[in-house]
């Protein structure tokens, strides 16, 4: 997609708090994923809890359940729009969550909520975190598509707002639905006959500890053979300046075979950091 494109679906993101991104992936490879996954649906228990649902299936770590997940969590659309919203407050972003949901028959509606509210920052002067919902089935008002309440992102200290207000945008498998972290939201009751699939990939902030724990989800081990792009965004990577190394490098130095136990710290710094240590240590040597 052109980036004229993704200009306008930043745009109505940043408008509405959601926008839908049509037939951003083939229908095929939905399909395919969801093959991959079926083992996962039919072995993973019920949620307990209001919040998880008592009739739905969630399982993560989907990286390393298919390859077809990384099309996803790498879909270079998505990936665009997601950095616009997120990068003028970051350095880098990082994968928060890949998540599968199965909403069964006779499940309710959840509980209305806004994804950032698990970090306890202060709110509306910058964005967390952007999810994409990648529908494995057709999201309808019937079956547990995901509610969604336009413009709740524009005043955030309103923790509820009528039902009557939210919107179940339709999307299809191969389409993107996005919202914004501060947009409130919350799964649809199932009405229908038949379970309701989905797919959550949210990305955050790079400095945020993520939703799910991505470093102990793909240990070393698996990260090692991602791409370097997708080992990078699931947390192999120092957010600058120096933020999340091991023992002063980037954490991709894991990677090797070989890690020496004593190994020297090397700087992370961001351009002006950069350009600023070099004036104060120019400066530093004009001094008698």
């Amino acid at each position: 997609m052109k980036m004229p494109a993704i200009d306008r679906h930043a745009a109505r993101l940043a408008a509405d708090g959601y926008c839908v991104v049509p037939r951003v992936v083939e229908p095929e490879v939905i399909a395919d994923l969801e093959a991959d996954l079926a083992l996962a649906f039919a072995a993973t228990p019920m949620g307990k809890g209001v919040f998880y649902g008592e009739r739905t299936r969630r399982f993560g770590s989907l990286l390393k359940r298919s390859p077809l997940a990384a099309q996803l969590v790498q879909q270079s659309t998505i990936l665009g729009i997601v950095e616009q919203m997120l990068l003028p407050w970051c350095d880098r972003i990082a994968l928060n969550l890949t998540q599968a949901i199965e909403i069964h028959p006779g499940a309710p509606a959840q509980l209305p909520h806004r994804d950032q509210d698990m970090w306890p920052g202060p709110k509306g002067g910058f964005e967390y975190l952007v999810n994409v919902m990648w529908p494995l089935t057709t999201f309808t008002a019937d079956n547990g598509g995901t509610r969604l309440w336009p413009f709740s992102h524009l005043d955030q200290d309103v923790p509820l707002l009528p039902e009557a207000e939210a919107i179940v945008p339709p999307v299809l498998p191969g389409d993107a639905l996005l919202f914004l972290g501060s947009s409130l939201h919350g799964g649809g009751a199932n009405l229908s006959g038949r379970p309701r699939r989905g797919i959550i990939v949210s990305y955050c902030l790079g400095w945020l500890k993520p939703f799910e724990l991505q470093w102990l989800v793909y240990p070393p081990s698996i990260a090692r053979t991602f791409s370097p792009e997708l080992a990078a965004l699931v947390g192999y990577a120092q957010h600058r300046p120096n933020l999340g190394n091991v023992e002063g490098q980037c954490p991709s130095i894991l990677f090797d075979d070989d890690v020496p136990e004593h190994i020297g710290a090397v700087d992370a710094l961001r351009p002006d950091q950069v350009a600023a240590a070099a004036a104060f240590a120019a400066e530093s040597d004009d001094q008698p």
